[in-house]
Formats: structure tokens, C-alpha cells, sequence
């Protein structure tokens, strides 16, 4: 048997299971401690080092015809079997237990309110719960991991709040608020959830401030580095290691080497990817195995006025430009286009791009092996679509109508086509929108 081979190396269990000396039982105690500690340490000395060991001695008193210990042992197995089932239910059953609910924030800019709609997670289905007035323009929005810190760009007063999310209700309390700079585009929290970091769109910078266990931001940046033209996208990659700004006036993605135990930035070489003449790369997202980064490309005027891929050096962390694709249909004018937000499904099997002009969601399929993007389907979707968000489970997709004031609901098919499932109102000029699944 496979214990007994393991443990003849060490003197225990010969050919006939003989130990050195004494009784059949004496035999089989001796044996059992002995592999208690022979066992790797990285079994643990808990609930299934005990298992192993209570195995070995039905074992060892199997071997030596000891039916009192065999008993014994097997008492001892059935019990430990028994924790083991809990606790492996336990594990898979924990980030569920633990969730709290499912919200979608919706930020209004003109009326200066966030608004708070509860989610079906089965159905999409939203429906709106309350809404929280904020201290100025609320814009962009990210959320911590856990769904209990929401991050606010305030526009107008060139401001970073962040709220605490009550995750049975979805109600917001705000934590603090603190300078920033002209314009803050976007926010993206770093893989540790320790910094924010924030694109300027009129500062033409990224700054990253220190999140404090409580949620509140450092009073001043932990570093500041100017960049180009109208920054305004950020994306991180899985190793919490590089960082890419994109900037639709300068026309290029800057790239910096993240600290994340000091939140500094450092430029790569060369510090900055240039993008096709005319694209202006704004909002960007790094593929899940970091092989690839996706942009959507603002400008209009081109049949390429939709999405870009970009290959990742995974030596120097560098992007270069290697694919350019349009997010329209063939017979509508790119010029009465502008696209707006892009994101990715968590699982990397599609992007998505927002079509400001065309009023549309372009759906794309990532190729697994090369990441070319191929055209699944364009969506209509609410007039002027600055903003949308993809469920943590990459089930579901909204977009918000900053035009229409309205919030649009799809499901996300297997193709990655999207399936219309209603709208509800959100508010005049609803900039942008965020879905956060909170845990308790």
C-alpha cells in the first residue's frame, strides 16, 4: 500500500509490517506518532494531517491483526472525513455566505446625486432605492474589492470623495473628501486596494493617494507624475506591477512601473506607446493573462475609429500597437462618432466599446491565442452611452444614457452578443455607472 511504501524509508512497516519491538499494539502506536511527524509540513498539523494520520493507523493495526485499534482508528477516520466535508464546503460555500448584496451607482452630474439601484442577481432586474447628494459634481466612480468603499471623481470642484457602502442597503456615507486636480477622468483602485490612482483630464496628470483601512483618502498624493494631453484612462495589470494612462490629445498610453509598497511610479522605456494618427486612445483595459492591452479610440473620421489592441512585452511591460478595428457599422459616418468607455468581461473573452454618436454597445471576441479582436454584434443601446459596467460574474451589462437619463440592462450571451432586458430611469445627465457586489 502507498503509506507503506512511503514509510518504509524510515525504518517503519518492513515486508511483514514488522516494527523493531514489542506487541502487535505497541507496533502500531509507535507507528502512528511517528508519521504525524514525518508527514510535510505543508499538510498542516489540523483536520487533515489527523485525517492521514488516523488512516495510516487503520493501517498499521490492519496489518498487524489488531481489531481493538483498528476500531479505533476507524472511529477516528469517519470523524475527521466528516470535518473535512465541512470545511471544504465551508471554503466553496464562503464568498457566498459572505456576499452582501448587488447595487448599481449611477452618478448625476447636473443634479449632483448619486443614485443607488438594487440588483437581481438572477434576473438583472434594477430597481431603485435612494439617492445620495454629493458635495459637487460627481463623474467616475471605482469600487474597493469588497463592495464597501465607492471612490467619487467630483468634476467641478476637481475633488476625490470616497463613501462608505452599507452592503445590506447599498446606502452611501461619505468617509471624506480631498484635492486633486482639474478634471479627475477616471479612478482605478491598484490590486491591493491600498491607492487610488486617477487620470486629469485638464491637469494632464496621474496622481496616486493612500487608502486607509476606513476607506479614507490621503490628504495629499503619494506621488504625482505629469503626463500629456487630456490623460484619461488607467488600467493595472494582474501583478499590481504596470500601469498604462491612456490620453485621447496627446495621443499615446503612457506607461509606468508600479511600486505597490509605496505606490511611486516610475517611467518605462520608452515611457509611452504611440497610438495610429487620429485614433486618440481614451479609456484602456489590460486582458486578465496581461498579454494584451484594448483601447477604445475616441477620434472619429476613420474606419478604425473604434477598438485597438495592443501586444504587452512581458519583459519590460511595454505595449506597441498591433490591431485597429472598427466599432460601426459599415454604412454609418465614423465622423458623427465618438466612442467612449471600453471594458472586458472578467473571464478576457470579450470587449465591449461604447458609441457616442451611433448610440450603440460594439461587442467583441478575443482570440484566445493570438487576443485579435473579432466583431461579435452591435447593440442599441441609450442616446449618448458615456459609461457602462460588466457584473463581477460577467453576466450582465449597463449602460447609462447621459443623454437619455436612462439606465440600460442587457445579459450577456455565450457569443458575447448582448440580450436586452429593460430600462429604468436614472436622471439627467447620467455620466457614469458601476456595478458592486458587497460582502459582509
Amino acid at each position: 500500500m502507498i503509506i507503506g511504501e512511503v514509510l518504509r524509508p524510515y525504518g517503519i512497516g518492513g515486508p511483514q509490517g514488522k516494527c523493531p519491538q514489542g506487541t502487535r499494539r505497541y507496533r502500531t502506536a509507535c507507528a502512528v506518532p511517528l508519521l504525524y511527524w514525518k508527514l510535510p509540513d505543508g499538510l498542516g498539523r489540523g483536520v487533515l494531517k489527523w485525517f492521514v494520520v488516523s488512516l495510516a493507523g487503520m493501517y498499521f493495526a490492519a496489518h498487524n491483526n489488531d481489531r481493538t485499534m483498528f476500531a479505533t482508528f476507524r472511529l477516528f477516520v469517519g470523524m475527521y472525513s466528516s470535518l473535512i466535508v465541512i470545511w471544504g464546503a465551508a471554503l466553496v460555500m464562503g464568498p457566498t455566505t459572505a456576499r452582501g448584496d448587488s447595487f448599481v451607482f449611477v452618478s448625476l452630474l447636473q443634479q449632483r446625486q448619486i443614485v443607488t439601484f438594487r440588483r437581481d442577481p438572477e434576473t438583472g432586474e434594477l430597481t431603485r432605492s435612494h439617492a445620495t447628494d454629493t458635495p459637487a459634481e460627481p463623474a467616475f466612480m471605482a469600487a474597493s474589492a469588497d463592495g464597501r468603499t465607492l471612490l467619487v471623481s467630483l468634476r467641478s470642484s476637481g475633488q476625490l470623495a470616497s463613501y462608505r457602502v452599507d452592503p445590506a442597503t447599498g446606502r452611501l456615507e461619505l468617509i471624506g473628501v480631498v484635492d486633486g486636480g482639474p478634471d479627475p477622468a477616471f479612478l482605478a483602485l491598484d490590486r491591493s486596494g491600498k491607492f487610488l490612482l486617477t487620470a486629469y483630464y485638464v491637469d494632464n496628470k496621474v496622481s496616486v493617494h493612500a487608502i486607509e483601512a476606513s476607506g479614507k483618502l490621503s490628504a495629499s498624493p503619494v506621488d504625482s507624475r505629469p503626463t500629456a494631453a487630456n490623460a484619461h484612462g488607467i488600467a493595472i495589470d494582474s501583478r499590481n506591477e504596470g500601469v498604462y494612462v491612456s490620453h485621447t490629445g496627446a495621443n499615446r498610453i503612457d506607461q509606468f512601473r508600479f511600486d505597490s509598497m509605496s505606490g511611486k511610479l516610475k517611467p518605462l522605456e520608452p515611457p509611452f506607446a504611440v497610438a495610429r494618427p487620429g485614433q486618440n486612445p481614451r479609456h484602456i483595459t489590460l486582458h486578465p493573462s496581461d498579454r494584451w492591452a484594448y483601447c477604445s479610440n475616441e477620434a472619429g473620421g476613420s474606419d478604425q475609429d473604434g477598438a485597438s489592441m495592443y501586444l504587452r512585452d512581458p519583459g519590460n511591460k511595454t505595449l506597441c500597437l498591433a490591431q485597429s478595428v472598427s466599432s460601426l457599422p459599415d454604412d454609418f459616418d465614423a465622423t458623427k462618432n465618438s466612442t467612449a468607455h471600453c471594458e472586458m468581461t472578467p473571464d478576457g473573452r470579450h470587449f465591449y466599446v461604447a458609441n457616442r454618436g451611433h448610440d450603440s454597445i460594439a461587442a467583441f471576441a478575443i482570440a484566445p491565442d493570438t487576443g485579435e479582436l473579432t466583431r461579435v454584434s452591435i447593440t442599441p443601446t441609450e442616446a449618448v452611452p458615456r459609461s457602462f459596467t460588466i457584473t463581477a460574474d460577467g453576466k450582465y451589462l449597463y449602460a447609462a444614457g447621459e443623454k437619455s437619463g436612462q439606465v440600460a440592462g442587457y445579459r450577456i450571451r455565450e457569443s458575447g452578443s448582448l440580450e436586452p432586458i429593460g430600462v429604468v430611469p436614472s436622471g439627467p445627465i447620467s455620466w457614469a455607472v458601476l456595478a458592486v457586489e458587497t460582502k459582509r
